[in-house]
């Protein structure tokens, strides 16, 4: 026979949270408001809910191994260049990067040396076994609604995967924010480049010209050579 303890359940939980999600009907645009509650268990402090409420929140409600060893907690304050984590099914990361100046690898066959050159700002998205990388036009902090450009390198498809090839990807289980973003930086840039894929040229004009012009003189990248594509920073969102 089942036992009603429904009258126990004031002694065993108090309530601490309450969550209040509204919607935009028109848009269609989701807004979560976060309550705290006073000693009387009355909801006070409404407030838009955090990030940091939103992880606290994943975590008990996600049991993954991912969110077990602490995979992508940041290790202090969450880094400025980063837009977005999220850390349930197939968790990945949103970061951008500012123009710079790199060490770019490639293959002999392309007749343009190693060496460093200026690139432009970068929006990179990436999970634990897959790297997609865009370009921007602008070296201003990215919003959802900023256009996204094809970025101009070999070993990239269309729709920004980057091909890995033979690059061994070992993310550890646990591996933290910080060191996450710098390993997948580290790889992209340590392998070498070789081919374009999907037929077409990434930049406006001879990319291979434009590489021998960029690599070891110190020109800063042609902003004007990057091809617009058909995707926003919140088309990566999902």
């Amino acid at each position: 026979m089942r036992k009603d303890i429904a009258q126990q359940f004031g002694h065993l939980y108090e309530p601490f949270k309450a969550l209040l999600i509204c919607r935009n009907p028109v848009k269609k645009d989701i807004y979560v408001q976060s309550f705290d509650f006073d000693p009387n268990g009355r909801p006070i402090n409404a407030h838009p809910l955090s990030l940091q409420e939103s992880m606290a929140f994943a975590r008990a409600l996600d049991t993954s191994e991912d969110l077990q060893t602490g995979f992508l907690d940041p290790v202090g304050l969450l880094p400025k260049n980063v837009l977005y984590i999220n850390r349930g099914h197939n968790a990945f990361v949103l970061w951008q990067t500012p123009a710079q100046k790199v060490r770019l690898l490639f293959k002999d066959t392309l007749s343009i040396p190693s060496g460093e050159a200026n690139i432009p700002p970068m929006i990179w998205k990436a999970q634990r076994g897959t790297l997609q990388v865009y370009a921007l036009y602008a070296d201003t902090p990215a919003e959802l609604h900023t256009n996204l450009y094809k970025t101009p390198y070999f070993n990239v498809y269309e729709d920004g995967k980057v091909c890995l090839g033979t690059v061994s990807i070992q993310i550890p289980k646990d591996c933290c924010l910080e060191a996450f973003i710098r390993l997948w930086e580290t790889y992209f840039f340590n392998s070498f480049f070789s081919h374009t894929l999907g037929g077409g040229s990434p930049v406006k004009g001879n990319i291979v010209q434009l590489w021998q012009s960029l690599v070891n003189t110190g020109e800063p990248f042609p902003l004007d050579k990057l091809i617009p594509i058909k995707l926003t920073l919140k088309d990566l969102i999902k």
